[in-house]
């Protein structure tokens, strides 16, 4: 294919149609190919702007940031692996398992942007956000719909389930979300309750069991343990700000206080 040919083609691509219709009189000038390229560029950073806003992944640290020494379990191999995207193949999920603040949340982002930006489909949710959403709908138009939406997300993150508990009817949505997921695309759960006690965050749900199996079946469990990093932040920010108090000149004020 020749050049020419394979600018004709990015232009029908993009759907310019003025330009192709009046290819014969401008092929071959110079300022054709960096102004594909231009649009190109302009378009895909519209796209990723696009999709990060529908995704809601939110404001997190990024994995270059992360302390990895911080945690007293975690398998840093596993989650670098993941971050190769190479679990999407097989429609691996991930299920994330540790105490609250150890940076569950942190990882499932940092993995559901690099699907982002490698250009798939993302959708992450809070469990709560999700589950209430989907049983506040009172049509099953509406329901299907919604359902539809979640289930057709290349990576769905569920985060923070454990948390809060919820009825049988969030239970069954749940368990209706992740069969229609199952072994099709890829699901990312954080939690902090082990599997044998999801019966605490759906009491009384008699799906649950199969929710666990078919969540798990095709699946990589990462289990993290150790101190809350979130408060370890805290502590060393309350650090940091005594000794500023403490190194600041004092004040007219505070001098006459003083004499």
């Amino acid at each position: 294919m020749s050049t020419d040919d394979a600018l004709l083609n990015r232009a029908k691509a993009l759907r310019l149609n003025g330009l192709v219709e009046h290819w014969d009189e401008i092929a071959g000038a110079p300022w054709l190919a960096p102004m594909l390229q231009w649009e190109e560029e302009e378009r895909a950073r519209r796209s990723l702007q696009r999709r990060l806003r529908d995704a809601r992944i939110g404001h997190f640290k990024p994995m270059a940031d992360y302390d990895w020494l911080w945690s007293r379990r975690l398998d840093r191999a596993a989650v670098e692996q993941l971050m190769s995207l190479s679990f999407m193949n097989d429609a691996t999920n991930i299920v994330f398992v540790g105490p609250n603040g150890v940076g569950k949340s942190t990882l499932a982002q940092n993995i559901a942007y690099q699907a982002l930006i490698a250009g798939h489909s993302v959708l992450f949710r809070s469990a709560s956000e999700m589950l209430g959403e989907l049983a506040a709908l009172d049509s099953d138009t509406a329901l299907r719909r919604r359902l539809h939406h979640y289930a057709a997300a290349d990576v769905l993150a569920i985060d923070e389930v454990g948390y809060l508990s919820y009825s049988n009817r969030h239970a069954d949505l749940l368990f209706e979300l992740v069969s229609r997921r199952y072994q099709a695309r890829s699901t990312i759960v954080t939690t902090n309750k082990p599997f044998a006690a999801w019966t605490e965050v759906f009491p009384n749900a008699a799906c649950v069991v199969s929710l666990v199996d078919r969540l798990v079946h095709r699946s990589e469990v990462i289990s993290i343990d150790g101190e809350s990093y979130r408060l370890k932040e805290a502590l060393e920010r309350a650090e940091a700000q005594s000794t500023q108090h403490r190194s600041r000149p004092a004040s007219t004020n505070e001098k006459e206080h003083v004499a």
